[in-house]
C-alpha cells in the first residue's frame, strides 16, 4: 500500500514552522539579556595590558558560549592607562561618572597606580578589581569595594624561611626596589626570617630608574659584607639588569646563593635568553598553578588568537597574571548574574549644583552592596586553580621551587602552608597534618640543585669578611701583669712572642666562628721594644684603618666607643679599691661566755637539761626513793644539770632512765667541747680587718693612692672621686705595687677588678679587696674592631658561648690561680642551732622512746585499775584514778 504524498508535505512543513519559531524564541532571549557596563583600565601600548586584555576578552567569550542562559551579559570598556598615575585616575572617573560601570578590572604593574581607583570605587560603590597588584598595599581589608584576585607577595615570605631553613642559613641581604611593589613585603620576610632563627642583615634599595654605575656600586658595597645569601625582590625588567651587573663583578660566583621572589619568576617567560644566562643557579618562587587539559586547551586556543591580532609581537607566552584575569572576569560574570535584575544596576546621584566637581557629582552604585556579596561568595574551580575570595583576597598560596640552569627553568619541589616544602605535590596531598604553618624544612625535601659558579655544594651563606686577607691585630705593650698580655721580643731570632689571659681568649673566639680567619699579632712597641703610646693611642690605629682589630686587656670605654666597635666583655667589670690588712685581738667584754653559741641554740639547751629533768623524775620517782617526796621534781632537776659536769651523785635503778642519761651525757659532751672551742678561738684568734674601708675617709686623711700607669683609672680618681694629681702614685706591676705598700707610700690602691684579682692571687694574705667603688655593668675587658667591622657582633655571640661553655673560666684559672695555698684564717662565729640540731633530735627521739615503753609497762601492769567497781564511773575517772595512783 503506498503512503499519501501530501502527507509527507505536510509533516515537513510543519517541521519547519517549529524550527523558524524556536529561532524566533532564541532571538527574543538574546534581545532581553541585560547589559551590565564595566571598565577595563589597561596599559594598551605594553605587552603586560595586551596579554591580560586578551585574556578578558577570552573569558566573557567562553563564559557566556557555556552559559548561553544567563540574563546577564557584561559590556566592556576598556581605557588606556598609558602606565600613568593621572591617566589611570582620570579613566576610572570617566568610567564611573559617564559610563556609569558597575565594576572596574584594573591591571597596573604597580600598586601606585591602583590606589586611586581603590578611593575612587570605595566612593562610588564600584567594586576594584585588580589580577596584576600583589602588593600588600592597598590592603583589601581597608575597604569593601577593592579584590585582589592575585597572590599577595606577603604570602611567599613562609616559603622563603623554609629555603632558609632548609639550608642552615642565617642572615640574607635584600635587594629591592625602592617603590610600593618592594617596600610592601619587607615587614613580613623579616618577621617570617625570625621565626626560623634569620634575619635580614642589610636592606639594599634600588630606584626604579638608576644607571647602571648606581648598581654597580651597591653590588660592590655587598661583596665587602660577610653575608653571601641575597633575596632579590623587584620585576624583570631592574631585576635583569641587577644579576647582569651581578655577573660582570663576580657575584655569580662559587659561595653566593641567590633567590628571586614571585615578582620575577611569575614572568619567567617573558625574559631574553641573554638575562636568564647571567642567572644560573638562581633560586626563584612562582605560583603553583596545577596542570590541567583545560589549561592546556586554553593555552593553545590563546597562543593562536594573540598570534593573529598582534602578528608583530612574537614568542609570547602565557603566566599567571593572564590566567587571573580570566578567572577574574569569569568570577566577576557570575556575581553579576547573581545580582540579577535591571533595576540593581544604576547610579544615585549625591550633588547636582553647578558649581560641585566631578568627585562630588560622582554618585554611587545601588547595586555595589550586593555585587560585593555576591563577587565574595563566588567559588569555582578556575584555570588557575581553586577560586576563593577571603577578605577580598584571593587564597591561593602553593609556590613552585624552580632553580634557573641553562635556557629555561627547573622545578625543585613545592611549598605549601600544611607541610612546606616538599619533592612532589603528591605526598604533600597525603600528608594529614593540620597544623597551619609547617615547622621544619630540611634540603632533602627539594630536587638537586646547581648553585651558582656550576657547583652542586650548598653555600654557606657567608665568607670571610676580609677577602681571605690576614687580619692585623694590633697587641698593647706591657712591663707588667703579663698574665694578662705579655709581649717578649728575642733579638737573637728577631722573632715576638705574645702570650696571655687575653691573647687565649681572642684565639678561642676565632676558633669558634663559623668560618676560617687568618690573623696576625702585631706589638704597639717602638722599635726599642717599648710601648708606642697609650690605650688611647692604640684605638685610634684602629680609626685610621691601620688595623683590624685591638686584643688586650682594654676596657669599653664610652669615649673610645665613638671611634671603635667593641665586642661584649669578656671578664668582670668595675673599678675595685685593695688596701692593706691590719691585724688585731679580738675585744673581750663581760659577756663574752655567751658567744660561742647563738641564742636560739642556749634556749633549746636549757628546754632540754628541763625536759631530762622531767624524763628521769617520770621514771624513777617511784622506784627510787631519792626521787620520790614532795622534793623529787627539784631533785629530777638537779641531777640533769650535773650532768653538764658530770657531777650527778644519785642512783638510778630504772633501766630506760639509764639508757636517757646515757644519751644525754653523750650530748652533753658534745656541747661542752663545743662551747670550749669556740670560745677559745673567740678569745685567741686575731681577726683581719681592712685598714680603710671608705673612699671618703682616704680624702679627709689625705692619703696617697695608687693607679695603674697608663690606666683611665687615673682620670676616675681626679675628674670623678676628687683626689688631687699629688696624692696619686703610679706602678706597673704587682711587685710595684706590693712595694708601695710595704714602704708605706700609699694607703689603697684602685684598677679594674681584673688586675685587684691578679695581684691578690700573690698577696692575698696580706691584702683585701674593698667592694667596687665605680662600677659599670657594661664594662671590662673587650675587643676592639673598626666601625662597622662584621666581625664585631659574630665575636660577641661567641664570648657569650664561651662564656656559657666555661671555657673563658678554664683559661682565666689557667693564668689567674697561681697560688692556690693562699687562704686567710676564716673569722670565728657564733655556732647556731642548725649546725647541732641532730643531736637534740637523738635527744627528743630516746626521751620519747623511754616514756612511751614506760607507760605500755605501767598500764599493763595496772589493767586492773581500768575496771572499777561502780559501773557508772566514766573513762576520764578511771584515768584520774590511775594518775592519783601513780603520784
Amino acid at each position: 500500500m503506498m503512503k499519501n504524498p501530501t502527507s509527507h508535505v505536510s509533516c515537513l512543513v510543519f517541521w519547519l514552522l517549529l524550527f523558524k519559531t524556536l529561532l524566533a524564541m532564541a532571538d527574543m532571549a538574546q534581545n532581553t539579556t541585560i547589559p551590565v557596563n564595566v571598565g577595563v583600565i589597561l596599559d594598551l601600548d605594553s605587552l603586560f595590558g595586551k596579554v591580560g586584555l586578551s585574556c578578558v576578552n577570552m573569558a566573557l567569550s567562553d563564559f557566556y558560549a557555556s552559559h548561553a542562559y544567563y540574563k546577564t551579559r557584561l559590556v566592556l570598556h576598556t581605557r588606556d592607562s598609558m602606565r600613568d598615575v593621572v591617566a589611570e585616575a582620570a579613566a576610572a572617573l570617566e568610567l564611573i561618572k559617564d559610563v556609569e560601570v558597575q565594576a572596574i578590572i584594573i591591571g597596573p604593574e604597580s600598586s601606585k597606580e591602583a590606589n586611586f581607583v581603590v578611593n575612587l570605587g570605595d566612593k562610588a560603590q564600584v567594586p576594584v578589581i585588580s589580577f596584576s597588584t600583589t602588593s600588600p598595599s592597598p590592603a583589601t581589608s581597608q575597604t569593601s569595594y577593592f579584590f585582589r584576585i592575585a597572590q599577595d607577595d606577603s604570602s611567599q615570605v613562609k616559603a622563603i624561611s623554609s629555603i632558609f631553613q632548609a639550608f642552615g642559613w642565617s642572615e640574607a641581604v635584600l635587594i629591592y626596589v625602592d617603590n610600593e611593589f618592594g617596600d610592601g613585603v619587607i615587614p613580613y620576610l623579616g618577621n617570617a626570617l625570625q621565626e626560623v632563627g634569620a634575619r635580614i642583615s642589610y636592606w639594599s634599595v634600588i630606584p626604579p630608574v638608576v644607571t647602571d654605575d648606581h648598581i654597580v656600586s651597591k653590588l660592590q658595597h655587598l661583596m665587602t659584607m660577610k653575608t653571601r645569601v641575597f633575596i632579590v625582590h623587584m620585576l624583570p625588567s631592574l631585576g635583569s639588569r641587577v644579576f647582569a651587573k651581578a655577573k660582570e663583578i663576580g657575584m655569580m660566583s662559587e659561595g653566593y646563593a641567590w633567590i628571586m621572589t614571585d615578582g620575577m619568576t611569575n614572568f619567567f617567560g617573558s625574559i631574553n635568553s641573554s638575562a636568564i644566562d647571567n642567572m644560573q643557579g638562581v633560586l626563584g618562587l612562582k605560583t603553583y598553578i596545577p596542570n590541567t587539559q583545560e589549561l592546556e586547551h586554553f593555552r593553545v586556543r590563546w597562543q593562536q588568537k594573540f598570534q593573529n591580532d598582534n602578528p608583530t609581537i612574537l614568542n609570547v607566552k602565557l603566566d599567571v597574571f593572564g590566567l587571573w584575569a580570566y578567572d577574574t572576569a569569569g568570577a566577576l560574570a557570575m556575581a553579576v548574574e547573581k545580582v540579577g535584575s535591571s533595576k540593581n544596576f544604576s547610579f544615585q546621584k549625591t550633588n547636582t549644583s553647578d558649581r560641585a566637581n566631578d568627585l562630588e557629582t560622582l554618585g554611587f552604585s545601588l547595586s555595589g552592596p550586593q555585587l560585593v556579596q555576591a563577587l565574595s561568595s563566588t567559588i569555582f574551580r578556575g584555570l588557575s586553580g581553586n577560586f576563593t575570595l577571603v577578605n577580598g583576597q584571593l587564597q591561593s598560596s602553593d609556590f613552585q621551587i624552580v632553580n634557573v640552569i641553562g635556557s629555561g627553568e627547573r622545578g625543585l619541589g613545592y611549598w605549601t602552608p600544611k607541610d612546606g616544602l616538599v619533592r612532589n605535590m603528591k605526598s604533600a596531598n597525603t600528608n594529614t597534618s593540620t597544623n597551619t604553618y609547617s615547622t621544619t624544612s630540611n634540603a632533602s625535601s627539594l630536587g638537586p640543585i646547581i648553585w651558582p659558579g656550576d657547583t652542586t655544594t650548598i653555600p654557606k651563606g657567608w665568607q670571610n669578611p676580609n677577602h681571605g686577607n690576614t687580619l692585623k691585630i694590633l697587641v698593647p705593650v706591657k712591663r707588667g701583669f703579663r698574665e694578662l698580655v705579655n709581649v717578649t721580643f728575642d733579638p737573637s731570632t728577631n722573632t715576638t712572642m705574645i702570650t696571655g689571659f687575653c691573647i687565649d681568649v681572642f684565639k678561642a673566639a676565632i676558633e669558634e666562628l663559623p668560618y676560617a680567619v687568618s690573623y696576625e699579632f702585631y706589638p704597639f712597641a717602638k722599635p726599642n721594644g717599648e710601648a708606642a703610646g697609650s690605650y688611647n693611642d692604640l684605638i685610634f690605629q684602629l680609626f685610621l684603618g691601620n688595623y683590624d682589630a685591638g686584643v688586650g686587656d682594654m676596657t669599653n670605654r664610652a669615649n673610645r666607643s665613638l671611634y671603635v666597635d667593641f665586642t661584649l666583655p669578656y671578664t668582670e667589670s668595675g673599678v675595685s679599691m685593695v688596701v692593706p690588712i691590719k691585724h688585731s685581738k679580738s675585744r673581750q667584754g663581760a659577756l663574752v661566755f655567751l658567744k660561742p653559741f647563738t641564742w636560739d641554740l642556749w634556749v633549746i639547751t636549757c628546754c632540754c637539761f628541763i625536759l631530762i629533768g622531767f624524763v628521769i623524775w617520770v621514771l624513777e620517782h617511784r622506784i627510787n626513793e631519792d626521787f620520790r617526796g614532795p622534793g623529787g621534781p627539784a631533785v629530777s632537776f638537779w641531777f640533769s644539770l650535773s650532768t653538764m659536769v658530770f657531777a650527778q651523785r644519785e642512783q638510778l635503778v630504772s633501766n630506760l632512765s639509764r639508757f636517757v642519761v646515757v644519751v644525754w651525757c653523750f650530748v652533753v659532751l658534745i656541747l661542752t667541747q663545743t662551747y670550749t672551742a669556740s670560745l677559745t678561738s673567740l678569745l685567741t684568734v686575731e681577726k683581719l680587718q681592712p685598714t680603710v674601708t671608705d673612699v671618703g675617709q682616704l680624702l679627709k686623711n689625705g692619703d696617697f693612692v695608687g693607679f695603674q700607669e697608663g690606666s683611665f683609672v687615673q682620670e676616675l680618681l681626679t675628674n670623678e672621686l676628687g683626689f688631687h694629681v699629688e696624692k696619686l702614685r703610679a706602678y706597673r706591676s704587682t711587685q710595684e705595687l706590693a712595694q708601695l705598700f710595704e714602704k708605706g707610700g700609699v694607703s689603697a690602691a684602685f684598677d679594674e677588678t681584673p688586675f685587684m684579682n691578679l695581684f691578690l692571687s700573690t698577696y692575698c694574705s696580706e691584702y683585701t679587696m674593698i667592694e667596687p667603688t665605680l662600677f659599670n655593668a657594661d664594662s671590662g675587658f673587650a675587643f676592639a674592631f673598626p666601625k662597622g667591622s662584621p666581625l664585631t657582633l659574630d665575636v660577641s655571640r661567641v664570648i657569650t658561648n664561651l662564656q656559657e661553655q666555661g671555657k673563658i673560666q678554664s683559661i682565666k684559672d689557667k693564668w689567674f690561680k697561681k697560688d692556690a695555698g693562699c687562704k686567710r684564717d676564716p673569722a670565728t662565729t657564733s655556732i647556731s642551732f642548725n649546725s647541732l640540731w641532730g643531736l637534740f633530735l637523738l635527744v627528743g627521739v630516746s626521751s620519747a622512746f623511754a616514756l612511751l615503753v614506760h607507760a605500755a609497762m605501767f598500764f599493763y601492769h595496772n589493767r586492773h585499775l581500768l575496771i572499777l567497781p561502780d559501773s557508772n564511773a566514766s573513762l576520764w575517772q578511771k584515768l584520774c584514778k590511775i594518775v592519783t595512783f601513780t603520784l
